[in-house]
């Protein structure tokens, strides 16, 4: 059945890239005609998971190059910018902190703090997402070694299986609206959705969607507290906790060198706004500086296969559909065509009209880089007259679109915590979530209205 799938996934997609580009469409030109049909074909293949989504990306890139849709360096631009250079960096900092056990040490110690019940530990889980994000600049490594800990905790209270997949779900949800507080957050798509609006520093971002990432972190989780009860009351056992914590023994030279570059990292990010350096290279050199001799130590070479080629591959995609599509005319034409011929100029009904229909097509399309990929590029054209800067409309089709999930396959991050080996929990948990956190999401929108117009930004 699954083969069945992919299989009309591929012919289904060939057949409306075919019929996109034999249909007359009025005003577009043939570059950009091919270029709406082939990223459609490419949007099917990656909701249908035909093949990894390298593979897919890979066909599409090499399809806009050989058919001249556009020139080579506007295809791969992603890899003259930094966005793609931050991700390698990402991980390999993600690597050093998860293999030190630095990262494991600091979430024994808080837990040991803080967690002595079931509210406590559904509290404590968004609160170390919100600390390791700025020491772990990726959601997925960040939320395996969060879940880790969590394994302890749930065996030492002997917390029953049922309770046991809320407290997995909640590691890797708890991931989705935290990662977006900060620029370095999720090291994939928050600077992909920076892109948009060209230079964006750490604190820029931090203050226009810093407040609204963190409201939805808040009501994600009051959310999940109201909405997943346990079954029975959990008190973990603190002397098996020290117990674990003890098992790591004392804090290593590898783990103080790991902390020592982490912390100059976060000066750096922090600062980038006033020094004008580049947070994507910032990163990476602080990566490539974790391997040299005297004063790193903490990279080797076999963490290089913890840069997975295929995401790269995949965001390089993601970004040639927004510059291609720019460049063929694609974005302007979906604005005017597909978008309403007006909005409403109350600028909170506006921006509800933009998250809802982001959502729409988010639901269509499944991949969060993909729909960015057409809805950002489409709605700042769309927009272009209204004066709104366009980190604001960036904010409200992200936090649209990354903040917002129904099934698995929606998000990533919660794509890869499914499964009795990861997370532990299946497609119902999102389900039930996933009418509560639309209302959670679009109240977010809203509320960010006038925070934004404070900003001078609407």
């Amino acid at each position: 059945m699954k083969q069945y799938g992919k299989l009309s996934g591929f012919f289904g997609g060939i057949a409306l890239c075919a019929v996109i580009c034999l249909l007359p469409l009025k005003g577009l030109s043939q570059e950009g005609q091919l270029c709406l049909g082939l990223t459609l074909m490419t949007v099917v293949w990656w909701a249908a998971q035909i093949a990894q989504s390298g593979y897919v990306s890979g066909v599409y890139l090499m399809l806009l190059c050989l058919f001249k849709v556009a020139e080579p360096t506007v295809v791969f631009s992603g890899w003259t910018g930094s966005t793609i250079w931050l991700v390698a960096g990402a991980y390999l900092i993600a690597s050093a902190v998860r293999g030190s056990g630095l990262g494991e040490r600091l979430s024994y110690a808080f837990i040991l703090r803080f967690v002595r019940g079931w509210r406590s530990i559904i509290v404590s889980i968004f609160v170390l997402t919100l600390i390791l994000s700025l020491l772990i600049p990726h959601p997925w490594p960040r939320a395996f070694l969060i879940m880790s800990v969590m394994l302890v905790v749930i065996r030492s209270a002997h917390i029953p299986q049922k309770d046991a997949s809320i407290i997995g779900f909640t590691v890797f949800a708890a991931s989705v609206p935290v990662s977006l507080i900060f620029l370095t957050g999720d090291a994939t798509i928050n600077p992909l959705a920076a892109s948009y609006a060209g230079e964006v520093s750490f604190l820029r971002w931090l203050q226009v969607i810093g407040p609204p990432a963190l409201l939805l972190s808040v009501l994600t989780l009051g959310l999940i507290l109201l909405l997943f009860r346990p079954s029975a009351p959990a008190a973990p056992d603190l002397e098996e906790i020290r117990a674990a914590q003890a098992g790591l023994g004392p804090m290593t030279e590898k783990e103080i060198r790991t902390l020592v570059w982490i912390l100059i990292a976060i000066v750096l990010w922090l600062t980038n706004g006033m020094t004008g350096l580049d947070i994507g290279w910032i990163t990476l050199l602080i990566a490539m500086l974790m391997s040299m001799p005297v004063v790193g130590g903490v990279l080797e070479a076999k963490d290089w296969k913890e840069v997975p080629v295929h995401v790269m591959v995949f965001l390089t995609a993601a970004i040639a559909i927004g510059r291609v599509g720019a460049a063929t005319g694609m974005n302007a034409w979906i604005a005017h065509t597909l978008l309403p011929a007006s909005m409403p100029e109350n600028p909170v009904l506006l921006a509800l009209c933009i998250a809802g229909l982001s959502v729409v097509i988010h639901m269509l399309m499944g991949s969060v880089i993909a729909v960015m990929g057409v809805t950002i590029p489409a709605f700042l054209s769309f927009s272009a007259g209204a004066g709104a800067d366009p980190l604001a409309i960036i904010g409200i089709v992200y936090l649209s679109v990354a903040g917002h999930y129904c099934l698995p396959f929606h998000h990533l991050n919660m794509l890869v915590g499914q499964g009795a080996e990861n997370g532990m929990y299946t497609q119902r948990e999102t389900l039930k979530l996933s009418l509560p956190l639309l209302a959670a999401v679009l109240l977010t929108v809203a509320l960010s209205v006038p925070w934004w117009r404070l900003l001078g930004l609407i």
